[in-house]
């Protein structure tokens, strides 16, 4: 395993882009304050290097908010943010996940939706983000790495990408819960019936959500 002053780049290239994109930033962004220790422990476990974008968001910052807390970028964690890259996934001590075999688990939605970067999980390019998405229950490409994910979650289209799966007043919602929780909206999002601001919809551990996806993509033998 490199050291933790091998994985560092003086410089601060990575952070200062990713600064650069974040004031430049058309959808609302919130940067969570890191905590130093955690940062170092989580950037060590990873064992990347913070001249990549996905070691300066691990090292420089607790975790990303897009949108009001809608899209949660993962990172070294927060008390708003209490999950971490590592701990989310499972890292163990080869740095191997536990929780989605050949894939990093990066990002989520309040919704249920999961981004993960492709290290052989799926059939697609290394490398490239894909989206569980929970009105179809598959994991889809989005055909960028993770630095395209970053600036398209700064600069994107967020609002289109997600227009069916919003109802009246989420965002107030979204604003009470911190980040380990999600939004149980049922009837399922992948069922068929009336839109989701129909719907019931109860707020409850990521994990919860999580979990129910598997189930669910059992239940419709989904592979």
């Amino acid at each position: 395993m490199k050291s933790l002053d091998e994985l560092l780049d003086e410089s601060e290239s990575g952070w200062l882009l990713l600064q650069d994109w974040i004031s430049k930033a058309t959808n609302n962004v919130e940067i969570l304050a890191v905590n130093q220790l955690e940062a170092r422990k989580v950037l060590h476990k990873l064992q990347v290097s913070t001249k990549s974008l996905l070691g300066t968001v691990a090292y420089y910052t607790g975790g990303i908010l897009f949108e009001d807390g809608w899209l949660r970028l993962l990172g070294s964690g927060s008390s708003r943010l209490p999950r971490n890259l590592t701990s989310w996934n499972e890292i163990d001590s080869n740095g191997k996940s536990s929780r989605l075999s050949s894939s990093l688990l990066i990002a989520d939605d309040a919704v249920g939706g999961f981004f993960a970067l492709n290290s052989g999980a799926f059939e697609g390019n290394l490398g490239d983000v894909f989206y569980f998405a929970p009105d179809t229950l598959e994991w889809e490409s989005l055909d960028m790495q993770f630095s395209d994910f970053v600036n398209w979650a700064c600069v994107g289209d967020i609002k289109r990408f997600y227009e069916t799966f919003r109802w009246n007043g989420w965002k107030e919602e979204i604003q009470k819960m911190n980040g380990n929780k999600g939004v149980l909206i049922y009837p399922y999002i992948w069922a068929e019936g009336e839109p989701v601001s129909n719907r019931s919809r109860s707020i409850v551990p990521i994990e919860e959500l999580w979990n129910l996806n598997w189930i669910n993509r059992e239940k419709l033998g989904i592979k």
